[in-house]
């Protein structure tokens, strides 16, 4: 069985079907001996918000105190070599981890294919551009679902305790790579604007973002500058034993409803939908295994219907 613990009872409504569900809070520690009770193996993910050391190192303690054998930890790339921004958050989480008498294993994915639709998407809809500072570095952007798919994998432990891996995914591309893709796949004129960092900081400031993670945000975004990030392997694909979701397959699927010349979506053919979901295997969880379930909106370059993604 599994089960996917939620913060709330209408929260819980957006649970996978077949899964159990249970009310719990890493900020509440009396409710995670419930939450972990037969549990045997935990998938331990968490938002990148201040309090994540506190939060996920109060789970951990949980794992311990109630007979929990494994736990697959959700960290960062850059988590090994990046004394900064969210990566060193997630590297305390890990030391922390791994110092206790658990069974381990840790992925570092990279950035995520749906943040291309979560930061560049509202100005390519009312300006077709997106800015940024990261100039002509590159990374390696991974699918969410393809993060599901290898902590799947891993919370069976066996040979995977005690493992460290790094995700990435199938290309490394530049910020101008992405937006002539987003534009072939959109039918649309896309460019990227590279903007000074100090300008960015403002522009983020201007929309309400609070400092600490405009400050957390444009630190992990030096990683790339540095020339960090770009890697790509097979270690994602050897995995999930298949080859990981690409950008442009992203973008196929998510570039599928396309502007009318009234404005409305349209679907495209069939045969790309088809084309995308065949490279999608189903999840499956060996008995007794714990997850959260975090579940992302994506909404469209086009201001269309957005779809949710079940991690």
């Amino acid at each position: 069985m599994h089960r996917a613990m939620y913060r709330s009872a209408e929260e819980s409504k957006k649970a996978p079907a077949g899964a159990e569900t249970v009310i719990a809070d890493f900020a509440r520690r009396e409710t995670l001996a419930t939450a972990l009770q037969g549990i045997e193996s935990v998938y331990l993910v968490c938002s990148p918000v201040p309090d994540l050391v506190k939060l996920e190192t109060s789970m951990i303690d949980a794992c311990v105190t109630t007979g929990v054998k494994h736990v697959v930890l959700n960290s960062a790339l850059g988590a090994g070599d990046y004394n900064k921004s969210f990566p060193s958050w997630h590297r305390k989480v890990e030391d922390y981890l791994r110092a206790t008498r658990l069974s381990w294993t840790i992925l570092r994915p990279n950035s995520f294919h749906q943040n291309t639709v979560t930061y560049y998407a509202p100005s390519i809809r009312t300006q077709g551009v997106f800015y940024s500072s990261l100039g002509d570095s590159r990374m390696s952007y991974v699918d969410v679902r393809d993060v599901a798919a290898a902590a799947a994998e891993t919370l069976k432990g066996g040979s995977h305790a005690g493992k460290i891996y790094e995700l990435n995914g199938p290309q490394a591309l530049t910020s101008s790579e992405i937006a002539d893709k987003i534009a072939r796949h959109s039918g649309r004129p896309v460019k990227y604007v590279d903007i000074p960092v100090e300008a960015q900081r403002k522009a983020m400031l201007d929309l309400g973002m609070p400092e600490w993670q405009v400050g957390a945000l444009l630190e992990l975004q030096q990683y790339y500058v540095n020339g960090q990030g770009g890697d790509v392997d097979d270690v994602l694909e050897t995995l999930i034993g298949r080859s990981p979701i690409a950008m442009d397959d992203f973008l196929k699927e998510e570039c599928r409803g396309v502007p009318s010349a009234s404005g409305e979506c349209v679907a495209e053919d069939q045969e790309a939908q088809g084309e995308i979901a065949s490279k999608i295997r189903p999840i499956r969880i060996g008995r007794q295994t714990f997850y959260k379930s975090t579940s992302l909106t994506a909404r469209s370059f086009h201001g269309c219907q957005g779809r949710s993604y079940q991690v």
